[in-house]
């Protein structure tokens, strides 16, 4: 069995908000496989899926972000999933608006959601989608809230609507083909 987690702050101040990234492939993901989340279960909602005979819990955690991993590690616990079968999705600001960015593993990298969803598992390899938001102002941290929370301008839509379906297009192929190949085919550098 598989994981899938979409990572998002729930609410409708949120829907639109770049860090709501990962939400929002979720919904695309969830299009593809004509599923929708139907059970709300440790304080997400989730849905379980078949993808190409593959079993697929796909989650979207509705806790805020910086507390995502309690959430997920409840779902490892019931399902017994080890973390090599564990994919999240998630804003990344180190990356320009429309780039894709898929990782084996490796650290949160400043994603308050990722970071606890490596404390709470216990280990940092987890496969992850990283979805390319742009980066407010290097260096200035104090705006970093406000820019996360607000979001994609319309002159960066498109590169930005692109990245979406290529990330849920990835987290369907994660479930059937070799990572290596996922990340061949579905990283965009822009």
């Amino acid at each position: 069995m598989k994981l899938i987690v979409g990572l998002g702050n729930p609410g409708k101040e949120y829907e639109k908000t770049r860090h709501n990234s990962g939400f929002m492939a979720m919904d695309l993901l969830l299009e593809k496989v004509h599923a929708s989340l139907n059970t709300k279960k440790w304080n997400a909602l989730i849905t379980n899926v078949r993808i190409e005979g593959e079993s697929v819990v796909l989650m979207k955690p509705l806790t805020y972000m910086n507390e995502s991993g309690n959430a997920v590690i409840q779902a490892v616990n019931y399902y017994h999933i080890d973390p090599s079968d564990i994919l999240v999705m998630h804003d990344d600001m180190d990356l320009p608006t429309g780039s894709v960015r898929i990782r084996k593993n490796g650290s949160a990298g400043g994603q308050k959601g990722m970071k606890s969803i490596i404390t709470h598992v216990g280990t940092s390899e987890i496969a992850r989608i990283r979805i390319g938001v742009g980066h407010s102002d290097k260096g200035n941290h104090e705006i970093v809230p406000d820019w996360v929370l607000s979001p994609v301008p319309k002159a960066e839509r498109d590169d930005f609507d692109f990245a979406l379906q290529d990330s849920a297009n990835a987290a369907y192929a994660w479930c059937i083909e070799p990572m290596d190949k996922v990340m061949n085919q579905y990283n965009i550098k822009k």
